[in-house]
């Protein structure tokens, strides 16, 4: 029980890291257009991190739970090793201030401890593969939407004074960023529940794999404690480096994510809410001109995405190697 325990808080850790790392994606576009301070951005995603605990299932819980890996598989051992890995990898990005998948960070954790444990055929392909197709469809999906949204919205206030068109979009942008808070906080506070539950299952604890009420509640308080916490220096690249936002385009960015974000989720698919809102807001600076997106930035921010999955699966298996040094039972 005390090991059960243990591994719970050291999943609610990464909860609590995952919404710090990704506070930039709920509230970069509202600091960076000035709308909210960081304070009161940071506050108000939080809360709606929070709330999302209410109305939208836990389908991408049970996708994590029991699609990337046979739950029977999923050891003590191998559960720590792929979470050490997780937190690992979202300090090492934060210190660079690269927006990368705290998801895919978990997912690749996950897989990467659970094969050095016991071999590729504990591997779930087709929920791994499905999940690895996203990495490349959630930011497409975010930056048509951000494109058409921002290309709908210049048609509709042409004509109108910047001054107008900026007074109505910081108002609207309140509502796009709890938009947004919502779903970043039902996609991802999901994936830490689905690592929990299927602890529980694999220890005994659960009859049958479901996700306990309890288990949703501390994980949605753990994500949105990190995200009132903020991490600061991925709110810079998020919503300065990549293009300048304005209200209007801050509002597009933020509803065409918060779209993709609680279409997947509802669809019970863990995709990336850093990769959905930085297709987006690319997209929002693309529709205005080609050149408005600094794409030297971009490069490097996709590089850090196709790099999360094979990292923290490596630093995962080594993790494995570590405990089974110290001779502890991994599978």
């Amino acid at each position: 029980m005390a090991l059960v325990a243990g591994l719970i808080l050291v999943a609610l850790a990464f909860d609590f890291m995952n919404g710090f790392h990704d506070a930039a994606n709920s509230v970069a576009t509202i600091v960076s257009t000035r709308v909210l301070t960081p304070r009161a951005a940071v506050a108000w995603a939080a809360f709606f991190n929070f709330v999302a605990a209410f109305g939208f299932g836990v389908q991408v819980a049970a996708t994590v739970g029991r699609g990337v890996i046979d739950p029977q598989a999923a050891t003590p051992a191998v559960i720590f090793s792929g979470l050490l890995a997780a937190i690992a990898w979202d300090v090492i990005t934060w210190l660079y201030g690269l927006p990368t998948s705290s998801s895919h960070a978990l997912i690749g954790g996950f897989a990467g401890a659970a094969v050095a444990a016991a071999g590729t055929e504990v591997v779930v392909l087709s929920g791994v593969a499905k999940i690895l197709a996203f990495i490349v469809i959630s930011p497409a999906v975010g930056l048509i939407l951000g494109v058409s949204m921002m290309t709908g919205m210049l048609l509709l206030v042409r004509g109108t004074t910047p001054a107008a068109v900026d007074g109505i979009f910081r108002r609207l942008q309140l509502l796009s960023a709890a938009a947004y808070s919502l779903g970043h906080g039902t996609n991802d506070a999901q994936k830490t529940m689905g690592i929990i539950a299927v602890l529980l299952y694999s220890a005994g604890y659960l009859e049958k794999f479901y996700v306990p009420t309890w288990v949703i509640l501390a994980c949605h308080a753990a994500i949105a404690l990190g995200t009132m916490f903020g991490g600061w220096r991925i709110v810079k690249t998020m919503g300065m480096r990549i293009t300048k936002l304005e209200p209007i385009g801050g509002f597009c960015a933020e509803t065409a994510g918060a779209l993709t974000l609680l279409g997947t989720a509802v669809a019970g698919i863990p995709v990336s809410t850093t990769h959905t809102i930085t297709g987006a807001i690319v997209g929002v600076g693309a529709a205005r001109r080609f050149s408005a997106v600094r794409w030297g930035v971009a490069r490097t921010v996709v590089w850090a995405w196709i790099l999360t999955v094979p990292c923290t699966a490596a630093l995962a298996g080594l993790n494995v190697a570590l405990l089974r040094a110290l001779g502890i039972e991994v599978g």
